[in-house]
């Protein structure tokens, strides 16, 4: 005869779905943890790369309108160290070029192009024409158009706030520049803000990336 299975078994965890679960989401949360906490202490994991800088007012403001408006579930903020994502997108993206992003917008869905160096790619107007009517530039974009942008003034949003709250996730705003955001609205639209965000998204950090890059090839 064999003997009583005594303490933990195998077969007691596996016929008490209970047990099993909580020692499921502890397995997970240590293996999660080993490998996400020695990042916090990594140089180039928590410092900003050269040349970046926390977002201005109209920019902050406008990054705000663009998760409103759902831009992040279609374009991505993450080049990946591909071959042909670098030769269609630019330098891959670097960890220090998020540092003052709460939340990051890396996002995995590319419905449409990857927007982590759109920045100086086009002008002002034609992000402008873009945005109101994508296919007069793009006639193959199945992109939505959003014309009620260009309506809408950002005047009286409550950035300081914002940038405050920031502040104390880390982002080093100083009282000069949160004092002063209010004015860096005046007479904007919601349309202005998305285009200054779009027009400065990757272009801070490009060419830290790109040296980063180029050591890396030799």
């Amino acid at each position: 005869m064999s003997k009583k299975a005594s303490g933990f078994s195998h077969k007691l965890i596996e016929t008490n779905v209970g047990l099993l679960i909580i020692l499921s989401i502890l397995v997970i949360s240590f293996a999660g943890l080993v490998q996400i906490v020695p990042l916090f202490f990594q140089h180039s994991m928590t410092t900003p790369t050269e040349g970046v800088k926390p977002y201005e007012a109209l920019r902050l403001v406008g990054r705000d309108i663009y998760i409103r408006e759902g831009c992040v579930g279609c374009h991505s903020q993450q080049i990946r160290m591909l071959s042909h994502e670098v030769q269609r997108y630019g330098p891959y993206s670097l960890a220090g070029e998020s540092s003052y992003e709460f939340p990051f917008l890396w996002g995995s869905k590319r419905t449409g192009p990857d927007l982590a160096r759109v920045g100086q790619r086009y002008s002002d107007d034609w992000h402008r024409l873009h945005l109101r009517d994508p296919r007069m530039v793009v006639k193959e974009s199945n992109m939505p158009a959003y014309p009620w942008l260009q309506h809408n003034t950002v005047e009286g949003t409550n950035v300081q706030t914002r940038m405050s709250r920031l502040r104390m996730l880390g982002v080093p705003y100083t009282d000069e520049e949160i004092q002063a955001a209010p004015e860096a609205l005046k007479d904007k639209t919601e349309e202005d803000a998305v285009v200054a965000y779009l027009q400065g998204l990757g272009v801070a950090g490009r060419e830290a990336a790109a040296k980063v890059v180029s050591e890396g090839v030799r």
